[in-house]
């Protein structure tokens, strides 16, 4: 696959400007030359083959050879909602989520929770999402939504073929049962499912999720770390649903 560029304005025509880190990188790092040919994606679905026309300072402008419409998604929505864990496991957790083709990342705020969603870490997050799917190859961007307490995102009312599971280290069903429940004829268009922070959800919290319809999935009987029960689960996932 040829170097992958992110355009943060939806491609409309014949022309590509990138600017900022994409621009630097493309002419300071890639040392692009009038007549290179890349690969820009806009976050839309889209791909496009581009040629280079001008490298200036701050800025590279581009010509579109051909315009693809490519589809590399789950064929389901698959939201994950889970506690950040601390430094740059945050980061390799983003990764992991976006090549395996999580739709949506909610930074939950949890009573346990050792770090908290700042809008700083979240902005550091967003560009980690571009870089990966330059990366894996996506053409529709991750999203990292807003953070959310865990008892208002528990109660929110869910969509009509919606299933919603929170990863549970003392019990609940099997993880495997999700192949079950995503095997055709599939049962459902999307999934939500949670990860608690380092020490685990509460009791209450655990209480309030199974309430409001939740179920309690198993990974196993060792604990583990939130980023490798959120790759754990999006593999899952996406090895039942492709």
């Amino acid at each position: 696959m040829a170097d992958r560029y992110y355009s943060a304005q939806p491609i409309a025509g014949d022309r590509i400007t990138l600017v900022g880190p994409e621009a630097h990188h493309l002419a300071q790092v890639a040392r692009a030359r009038p007549g290179d040919e890349v690969l820009v994606f806009d976050g839309l679905g889209s791909e496009f083959a581009a040629r280079v026309e001008r490298v200036g300072r701050g800025e590279v402008e581009l010509a579109v050879v051909a315009r693809r419409e490519v589809d590399r998604e789950l064929p389901l929505e698959l939201s994950v909602a889970a506690a950040l864990p601390k430094g740059d496991r945050q980061r390799w957790l983003v990764e992991k989520a976006v090549e395996l083709g999580v739709t949506r990342l909610v930074p939950l705020v949890t009573t346990r929770g050792v770090a908290q969603p700042v809008e700083k870490a979240i902005d550091r997050l967003r560009r980690t999402v571009i870089e990966a799917s330059k990366q894996c190859g996506r053409t529709r961007l991750l999203e990292i939504a807003e953070p959310q307490r865990w008892d208002e995102l528990c109660v929110r009312q869910a969509g009509r073929r919606c299933h919603r599971a929170v990863a549970h280290p003392a019990g609940g069903e099997p993880a495997r049962s999700l192949f079950e429940l995503l095997a055709p004829p599939r049962r459902v268009d999307s999934l939500v499912l949670a990860v608690g922070p380092e020490g685990g959800f509460t009791d209450e919290e655990l209480a309030q999720a199974t309430a409001a319809g939740w179920s309690l999935l198993s990974l196993g009987p060792r604990v583990l770390r939130v980023e490798t029960a959120v790759s754990c689960l999006a593999a899952l996932v996406a090895a039942a649903s492709e």
